[in-house]
């Protein structure tokens, strides 16, 4: 029965030392070790930095601070008192996936370290004399491996110290006397030592680039947080300003109401009022004809003449000589009004729509994005651009739905617009630039054409107002197979092939403003890398005449 009550081995020694657990401490993974044998184990593993169990290899970072198990010390000292001895257990034997220890006889324990001098494995009890023996203590330890055999010369069955540098491969030193005689022949630990400079500077060259990264990662974190609440906030106030249009709508909708049902009150009461005089006139008129007839009846002629003065008297007739004058058009030119208001709306929803989605789609995350290489790549941001009548100077003429202008000598009727050039042929976009955009320009003339970008609020008079000559424009200047590029009144020569026709590639966000010579290929001109900070408009300005005209590109 006291047998019985005996603690389990198993539970009580060291898969490390195989003794009873000394000081037993337990580690995370729930398996219990002596305190010294564990630091031991865990000392050799300081310069990785990660500690992993000896037995399930669960590994553990940083590392676990040790506590003594006082109930396993408690049973371990029972155990002594019983006068036995701990013995291995089972799970300190090689299994089918161990490395077994090489010098142990019948069943072998697992292994502990292997040793590269001695090409083989040991069991920590094997291993002790690699601790003792001085010439022993000169071998080289390592963690167990199942490939010792590949630091075996095959040819010569000697330990391959030598690395070879011309073919690249580890050699034993009798290698050296025939197959690698000559060649460039270091101690491997001479060139391992080399290569391990190398590694920790590629693995410093890394640990620069996971930094990078993760602020690479963190930027783009803070960015679809900025998108989201910006995206919140647009919808917020899309709402609202949708609202207010409703409400606006709704408003002059009751105010309209109002208005009729007031002027229809009005006109209501003055008719009832003439209708109400018109009825009076009839009861009178219809009593004086009964008093006429009844006259007309008496057969004394001297009263018949007595009183006919008095009865053949009529009142003044209640004017009604407009009434059948007026046509019987009442609140219809209200309904037409209303309805002329309708279209106008709908004519600048659909106008300014397609602009509201446009912008929609052009918001996205500045993230890193080659620019096109091809006219094919390029035609992908493709903008169909129209002119804007409102802004072209009065002897522009526009033409081909408001996408070619033309320099004439003869005033065009233009109505009065503050936003018209007045000073010098120009003319701008109707449609605002933003995000990616390309565009093409085909020119004709003898003195060529400005083309342009620029914001809404440049000058409209004035030197200040050129294309080029101010801090709200940017613009090439293309005439003779030349051009000449403008900024802040600036000029840059710009060399390139001529051509008739000049693509323009816009990354709003990115800054970046290119002009590119378009024929069978595209040839780059010039190039900006800016800030802008307002929507851009193209421009043109007819430099000496001629024609140009915004392409419709596929």
């Amino acid at each position: 029965m006291a047998q019985r009550d005996q603690p389990d081995r198993d539970s009580i020694s060291c898969s490390i030392c195989l003794d009873l657990l000394k000081d037993p401490v337990t580690i995370p993974c729930g398996h219990s070790y002596c305190m010294s044998c564990i630091k031991g184990f865990w000392d050799e593993e300081d310069q990785r930095r990660i500690y992993s169990c000896p037995q399930c290899r669960e590994a553990f970072t940083p590392r676990p601070v040790l506590k003594k198990n006082t109930m396993l010390a408690a049973l371990v000292e029972q155990l002594k008192k019983t006068g036995l001895q701990a013995a291995p257990a089972d799970h300190c034997y090689a299994g089918p996936e161990d490395v077994a220890c090489d010098v142990c006889t019948g069943r072998k324990l697992k292994a502990f370290k292997s040793c590269l001098t001695c090409s083989a494995s040991y069991c920590k009890n094997h291993l002790q004399p690699h601790f003792e023996s001085t010439k022993l203590k000169k071998h080289k330890l390592v963690e167990l491996s199942e490939k010792l055999q590949e630091n075996i010369c095959s040819r010569h069955d000697e330990v391959m110290k030598i690395f070879c540098r011309t073919d690249k491969k580890c050699i034993c030193y009798l290698c050296t006397m025939d197959d690698h005689k000559g060649h460039d022949t270091v101690p491997a630990a001479a060139e391992r030592t080399e290569r391990q400079r190398e590694l920790e500077v590629s693995r410093l060259n890394i640990q620069q680039r996971i930094q990078d990264r993760e602020k690479d990662v963190k930027l783009l974190q803070q960015e679809v947080e900025a998108v989201s609440r910006s995206a919140d906030k647009a919808v917020k106030d899309s709402e609202k300003t949708f609202t207010q249009l409703i409400r606006l709508l709704q408003k002059r909708s009751s105010d309209v109401k109002q208005q009729i049902r007031s002027q229809q009150e009005t006109e209501v009461s003055r008719v009832k009022e003439l209708q109400e005089k018109l009825q009076q006139e009839i009861t009178e008129l219809k009593r004086k004809d009964a008093e006429l007839k009844q006259l007309s009846h008496t057969e004394d002629h001297n009263q018949f003449l007595h009183n006919y003065p008095s009865v053949s008297q009529l009142s003044e007739p209640t004017d009604s000589s407009s009434i059948n004058i007026r046509p019987l058009r009442y609140f219809e030119d209200v309904t037409a009004a209303v309805s002329e208001l309708r279209d106008k709306l709908q004519d600048i929803l659909r106008d300014d729509w397609t602009n509201i989605l446009l912008t929609v789609t052009e918001v996205d995350v500045l993230l890193p994005q080659p620019e096109p290489k091809t006219r094919a790549e390029f035609l992908k941001y493709s903008r169909e651009i129209t002119l804007d009548p409102n802004t072209a100077y009065t002897r522009l003429l526009l033409s081909e739905g408001n996408r070619k202008v033309e320099y004439t000598e003869q005033q065009q009727s233009y109505s009065n617009n503050i936003d018209r050039f007045t000073g010098y042929r120009q003319v701008l976009s109707k449609e605002s630039l933003t995000g990616r955009c390309y565009w093409e320009v085909e020119w004709r003339g003898r003195w060529g054409v400005y083309v342009a970008v620029a914001y809404k609020n440049i000058s409209r008079a004035g030197d200040e107002s050129v294309f080029g000559f101010n801090d709200k424009s940017w613009s090439l200047l293309c005439f003779n197979n030349r051009y000449d590029f403008y900024f802040n009144s600036i000029k840059t020569p710009v060399s390139g092939p001529g051509s008739s026709r000049v693509g323009v590639y816009l990354d709003h966000r990115a800054g970046i403003l290119s002009f590119y010579s378009v024929s069978e290929t595209m040839t780059l001109l010039h190039r900006v890398q800016t800030t802008f900070t307002q929507p851009l408009y193209a421009g043109l300005n007819m430099y000496g005449g001629g024609t140009a005209e915004l392409c419709k590109v596929k």
